[in-house]
């Protein structure tokens, strides 16, 4: 058994970030797929689970913990669970990041 979410079936954010969540699909797994503009970026938050970013496109600055990281295309970073995170698109053109939630649903606790 499968499913198939078509692209056109995803709502967007007004930024151009897809919020998808596993649990009304049969999946584990949830994800955000941003596609922002230079300058935009997450406010500081935290989840019960770790989080996993992979950089598709730009340049970005994680904020985890009292760490900053800069990451361009092709890296993965992860973030402990319950370690306050946030990023930025310090790059000159779009960022695309997939930020991976190991649960069915996203559970966030914003700390800004």
């Amino acid at each position: 058994m499968y499913k198939i979410i078509r692209s056109a079936d995803l709502q967007r954010t007004p930024s151009g970030t897809v919020r998808f969540e596993g649990a009304s699909y049969g999946s584990g797994a949830s994800f955000f797929h941003v596609n922002n503009e230079p300058g935009m970026g997450s406010s500081l938050h935290q989840h019960p689970y770790p989080e996993t970013w992979i950089v598709r496109a730009g340049k970005v600055r994680f904020t985890v913990g009292s760490e900053e990281i800069e990451a361009g295309v092709g890296d993965v970073v992860v973030a402990a669970a319950e370690i306050p995170h946030k990023f930025l698109n310090i790059g000159t053109g779009r960022l695309e990041l997939i930020c991976i939630h190991s649960s069915p649903t996203i559970i966030q606790e914003d700390r800004e």
